[in-house]
């Protein structure tokens, strides 16, 4: 176990991140060489072996938090490599992305700082990969039997590496040239170095994991035509439906959706193109959104050297401490959050560059017929009604719209071919949110087809079936999807199903 007075005789130390003037230099990992392991050892130690670990609840993954908290505290990397890998496939990318709703729910997080189980995460699997611990796992023996693995987001990869570690043959069908989905170019890379996504690709491929980019399924392949071909098929093409601001001026030139931006910037850093065609470089942003989709689009712009970046978030500015309406152990409570980018800005401003209760009224153009300027209003707490006397107006020479997601593409040839029909939030309908089961999906084909029996063999996992989510939850699905593809392959129930069906 860890040291029992270790949360009494150590402090919260995040592990330091680089310094500001050299992060906005360039667009390497924030914490890039920063790992310091007697730091991470200490930190660990501070875990308390809790009889009922909360942190559990807090993670989709249901990870083994205490358990390689103590074997990290002793400076046991391979221990814990083993235990983290135990139920996480990806742990180098969520010990990045995760916004880590475990520490939320940390038993000192009750009257104290909860322990960093985020920077003990990442620290275990990058040791575990210079150290040799995470070597490629090829199955025994083949199944005879092969899977369709239908987008090579976090969801489709977690579900590709389960179903071919144990033997079966998998196929992942990618639309883009590069693989990783929404890791490849949608989180920039000051977030997730790229060569962490193709680190574990390469140990994919060497497992027998096959991959084909460029495949627009349903375009360049009939989906229905793909579904004779294997086995079974697993639907994982997220959640892409950008949401709107039907606003008037949102027709002119200048007001871009915010993956589109962080697409071209990420080609650009990963020498796909020579220079973004959305560039924010001496230009007035604003951003209109509070999420994480918003905060990559402000470092972002910050590293193109934007003359100025405001960002809008129509919610009230949230308290430091829980509101007693998520009292602990309630996961990832709203409060008042500084991310790395937010520092930034400050650093650069000397201000927080968010502007709360604040909402978008109209565009309007500047002096060369592109956006130029926008009219915003606060707005009441709880109805977000328009408060009178508090209409302004922002410079605004790029605009950018990070509003979420709606849910999967229902209009596309794919969803046409494997009648994919939407549930009740406009994701793809399952007949079970645990198994992921597609049962009412199948391919339109000659009279006296059973497509009852071909609906059985689609799966939809990630969120496509989901909705917009975290990584961590993305990763699980598709853990629990490879379960549930492997039980109907086989009838055997020997892979993990590591998630409850909550949303």
């Amino acid at each position: 176990m860890t040291d029992p007075h270790g949360f009494l005789k150590f402090p919260r130390r995040p592990t330091p991140a680089r310094p500001v003037t050299d992060r906005l230099g360039d667009f390497e990992e924030v914490h890039a060489g920063q790992t310091l392991l007697p730091l991470v050892s200490e930190q660990a130690a501070r875990c308390m072996d809790c009889g009922i670990p909360f942190c559990h609840s807090g993670c989709p993954l249901g990870n083994l938090i205490p358990e390689w908290n103590a074997y990290a505290s002793h400076g046991d990397w391979q221990a814990a490599a083993e235990r983290l890998h135990a139920t996480n496939n990806f742990p180098e990318f969520t010990g990045r992305l995760c916004p880590a709703p475990c520490e939320d729910a940390c038993v000192l997080a009750i009257n104290a700082d909860p322990v960093t189980i985020k920077n003990v995460e990442q620290a275990i699997a990058d040791e575990a990969w210079e150290r040799g611990y995470a070597p490629p796992q090829p199955p025994q023996r083949l199944s005879g039997k092969t899977v369709g693995v239908i987008g090579s987001g976090p969801a489709g990869l977690a579900a590709a590496q389960q179903l071919t570690r144990i033997g079966h043959t998998v196929a992942v069908y990618e639309r883009d040239d590069r693989v990783g989905g929404l890791l490849r170019y949608g989180i920039p890379d000051f977030k997730l170095d790229k060569r962490q996504l193709d680190r574990r690709i390469e140990q994919m491929r060497a497992e027998g994991t096959i991959f084909r980019t460029g495949v627009d399924v349903g375009t360049d392949v009939d989906a229905a035509e793909l579904l004779h071909r294997h086995d079974a098929i697993i639907i994982a093409v997220g959640a892409t439906e950008q949401r709107e601001l039907p606003v008037p001026g949102r027709e002119l030139p200048g007001i871009h959706q915010a993956m589109d931006y962080l697409t071209h910037a990420n080609r650009v850093v990963q020498g796909s193109s020579p220079q973004p065609a959305l560039d924010a470089r001496d230009r007035h942003v604003v951003i209109i959104g509070g999420g994480d989709t918003a905060t990559d689009c402000l470092g972002t712009a910050l590293r193109q050297q934007a003359a100025s970046v405001t960002q809008l978030d129509i919610n009230p500015q949230p308290g430091e401490t829980r509101p007693e309406t998520q009292p602990w152990p309630t996961t990832h409570p709203r409060i008042y959050r500084i991310s790395h980018a937010h520092q930034e800005a400050r650093h650069r401003a000397g201000a927080d560059p968010r502007l709360f209760g604040t909402a978008t009224l109209r565009f309007e153009p500047g002096p060369a017929g592109r956006v130029g300027a926008l009219h915003v209003t606060l707005v009441e707490v709880g109805t977000r009604a328009p408060r009178p006397g508090t209409e302004h107006t922002l410079p605004a020479e790029l605009v950018l719209l990070a509003l979420g997601f709606t849910g999967p593409p229902h209009h596309t040839p794919l969803a046409q071919q494997l009648r994919l029909a939407p549930d009740h939030r406009g994701n793809y309908a399952r007949t079970d949110a645990f198994t992921a089961h597609a049962g009412h999906a199948g391919p339109a084909g000659p009279a006296g087809q059973d497509d009852r029996r071909a609906a059985d063999r689609v799966f939809i996992t990630g969120d496509a079936g989901r909705g917009q989510s975290l990584v961590v939850w993305a990763i699980a699905e598709g853990r629990a999807t490879a379960a549930a593809t492997h039980q109907y392959l086989t009838g055997h129930t020997d892979l993990p199903a590591p998630i409850t069906p909550t949303t």
